[in-house]
């Protein structure tokens, strides 16, 4: 027993002189290299802006303050309260700005784990960190917010600190401050706010985007319940209390009016630039740097006036960006959620650049290549086609431009999983560890992906095959013009250019007689893809993404919290789209997409098409009508010829019967026939024959004791007599023993 009290005490003795070597060091270093000093308007100052510029360097007139409300510490429950302080800083009322005694143990447990797995922050470092310092994990980042909240806990009493904190801190969606999070999460001031919902919104502010409430339920349910627990814990809430908590749903009653501004071009910006920086919002509002995008104001103009010509009754979002760049000029959308912060399921949207291009690009198949639409089940996945209906042998061409399902997944297994993990990481499109199926030909993935994503992907196809990084943000400055950050504008090319022409070549169909047919009449080149997302009763989402060599414009139509939608991708977001770049190309139409050198145009025969599934090229004889030109690869071209149409004799039979020549031959529909006949030394035209196909019976009029003979001339349409042959030669005599006597005496006849 003295033993363990020896080894107890000397523990604590190396913990406690731990902790004082730890509150020395801060004092000797905040003595001696503090690099920032305790600005008190930060932490009470709540009209704060962000300030935005478009590419003309002019002020984004989108409104970017924030934070704008604050809640007296006397208004809230004591529960609200105690909810904040269980979860993050039980000792808030008894230490002096730091716990040195759990700073001790969280250093114990990661040098344990030899990574940083707990925090040891207080209340005060939080509110320090959040308005005086960046998030980065440096040593001096660490020592400032130390002595900073020691200093501060001097300024300010601990009402007064607990106060500001809970008014500063972020809660995500844009919401900072505990009045701003309850206005928009629950509908009600914060003064209203029950033991649930403050558990819930102290359960957020550990990680904002891991536990919102919005996009994470059952993660923001979950930590809710440990903070509940952790209440039980302090005695702040009965055991009674928790239970009946604990088990409530997540009642969530969003505040429609700041939607606006979640989905704006400016925002959107800002989110971005908060990533860029690793700070928050407020702290990007605090330090006043300023954030210069790539909005192109006559572009986000055509977006607005492009959606008050259609009656939207759902979330929408529209994307727009630079081919050759990946700058998104310009960006809208409408709903009480972040839409680009949520993944959604992209439906046939994905099959251009997860399915096709890649199939192209290993050379597995053409535009022409001909594949199976037929019911299909591989390892108890069945796909279907829109009603069940399957069209049999389709080309590549036509399988994308219409959107089949069943060649997608077909072309999929041909491509194989691992290729298509392969390239949707080179197009940063997260793939979930459980998206190993062939679903993903359809757009089925576990937790899908965003329309900046999937536009973006899309300029791998519009720019010969170079992937260019989707970016609203060019560059930041610090108030005083420094630059902290440019954007690299990383490119990388993940096709080659042919596989891009190809691919795009093909959805240049879509948008002429496939599922974007709607572009048909728009008097430049445009490339397009459509994709539809629902049950089979109802749709969740529809897409559009429509592409020249200057522009990717994505639509999206659906709702965040899955209410059903009564459009499809080739309805409302094409004509979207279409509205669209008919305003910004008034005035100068996009070039035509360029055929790179490495893709050749072929003849191919289309009876081998017809009857054997195989592309071939067509040989010197094959007729007009036979042949149509196609786009490969240089990579991947036919590797046969036609032998369809090498004329060979026609073989003629012949009877007599009742006065009456019955001459028979097999006829290919691609050959023109001409029959003769030869009487006294003379050559006579019987009959012609065109596009005929089968076995051909002919009848002539045979005078009795003559002798007559036929022969069949076989040619290719239009074509001169060197591509010719003659049949074999009939010769046929009408006797009496060829008329049917038996039928003359019947009395009928």
């Amino acid at each position: 027993m003295k033993k363990v009290l020896k080894v107890s005490f000397e523990v604590m003795f190396l913990l406690t002189a731990l902790a004082v070597l730890i509150v020395l060091c801060v004092g000797i270093y905040s003595l001696t290299v503090l690099k920032v000093d305790l600005d008190i308007s930060a932490i009470t100052d709540n009209n704060l802006t962000i300030d935005v510029f478009n590419s003309e360097n002019l002020l984004l007139k989108e409104n970017n303050s924030f934070n704008g409300v604050n809640i007296k510490l006397e208004y809230l429950p004591e529960h609200t309260k105690n909810a904040f302080i269980s979860i993050e800083d039980k000792d808030f009322y008894k230490h002096s700005g730091i716990n040195a005694k759990r700073m001790v143990k969280a250093f114990v447990n990661n040098l344990k784990n030899m990574k940083i797995v707990e925090g040891a922050s207080t209340i005060t470092q939080q509110l320090i960190k959040n308005t005086h310092l960046s998030n980065e994990k440096t040593f001096t980042r660490k020592i400032n917010e130390i002595s900073l909240a020691v200093q501060l806990e001097k300024k300010m009493s601990k009402n007064q600190i607990l106060e500001n904190y809970l008014n500063t801190i972020y809660f995500g969606n844009n919401c900072y401050g505990i009045e701003n999070a309850s206005q928009y999460y629950f509908s009600q001031s914060a003064k209203d706010l029950d033991i649930s919902q403050s558990a819930l919104l102290a359960g957020i502010i550990k990680s904002p985007n891991y536990n919102s409430p919005t996009k994470q339920p059952e993660r923001s349910l979950k930590r809710r319940n440990l903070v509940l627990s952790e209440m039980l814990e302090d005695k702040k809430i009965t055991k009674e209390q928790y239970n009946a908590e604990k088990v409530k749903k997540l009642d969530l009653v969003l505040n429609k009016t700041i939607k606006n501004k979640l989905n704006s071009y400016s925002q959107s910006a800002i989110d971005e630039a908060m990533d860029i920086l690793k700070m928050p919002e407020k702290q990007i509002a605090i330090g006043e740097y300023k954030i210069f995008t790539y909005q192109d104001m006559e572009r986000q103009t055509a977006f607005e006036n492009t959606i008050k010509n259609f009656e939207i009754g759902n979330d929408f979002a529209l994307i727009d960006i630079e081919a050759k760049t990946g700058n998104v000029l310009a960006f809208l959308g409408k709903s009480d959620y972040k839409i680009l912060d949520f993944k959604r399921q992209p439906g046939s949207i994905i099959k251009p650049i997860l399915v096709y291009a890649p199939a192209i690009n290993e050379n597995i198949i053409s535009p022409a290549t001909q594949i199976l639409d037929e019911p299909l089940s591989i390892d108890g996945y069945t796909p279907h086609n829109i009603n069940d209906n399957y069209s049999g042998y389709v080309s590549a061409r036509e399988a994308l431009s219409k959107s089949l399902n069943i060649p997608a997944v077909k072309t999929a297994t041909y491509v194989g999983l691992e290729k298509i993990n392969y390239y949707a990481n080179q197009l940063e499109i997260d793939l979930d560890s459980k998206d190993k199926n062939y679903a993903l030909a359809l757009g089925g993935m576990t937790y899908g992906t965003n329309l900046q994503t999937l536009a973006g992907a899309y300029t791998a196809l519009a720019n010969g095959g170079v992937y260019c990084q989707p970016k609203f943000v060019y560059y930041i400055t610090t108030k005083d013009g420094v630059v902290v950050y440019k954007n690299p504008q990383i490119t990388k090319q993940v096709f080659r250019d042919d596989t891009a022409y190809l691919a795009t070549d093909i959805l240049k169909t879509c948008a002429k007689t496939g599922t974007a047919k709607k572009l048909a009449d728009l008097p430049f080149e445009v490339a397009s893809k459509t994709g539809t997302v629902g049950t089979k009763t109802t749709n969740l989402d529809a897409y559009n993404v429509s592409y020249t060599t200057k522009d990717i414009v994505g639509v999206w139509f659906g709702n965040m919290d899955n209410k059903s939608i009564d459009t499809v991708g080739g309805n409302m977001p094409t004509m979207i789209a279409k509205n669209f770049l008919k305003n910004i190309y008034k005035t100068k139409k996009p070039a035509k997409f360029a055929k790179p050198h490495s893709v050749e145009e072929i003849e191919i025969d289309l009876t081998e098409i017809e009857e054997n599934h195989n592309v071939v090229r067509a040989n010197t004889l094959t007729p007009t009508r036979y042949k149509t030109k196609e786009v490969f690869s240089r990579f991947n071209l036919p590797k046969e010829n036609s032998n369809a149409f090498l004329i060979n004799p026609t073989i003629l039979t012949g009877k007599v019967k009742n006065n009456k020549a019955i001459l028979t031959f097999n006829a290919n529909n691609y050959l023109d026939y001409e029959l003769y006949k030869i009487i006294n030394d003379k050559t006579i035209l019987v009959k012609t024959f065109s596009t005929e196909k089968g076995t051909i019976e002919v009848f002539d009029d045979i005078v009795q004791n003559k002798k007559v003979s036929y022969y069949i001339i076989s040619k290719l349409e239009g074509e001169s007599e060197t591509s010719s042959a003659k049949s074999n030669i009939v010769n046929l005599l009408n006797t009496k023993n060829n008329v049917d006597t038996k039928a003359k005496d019947k009395w009928y006849i």
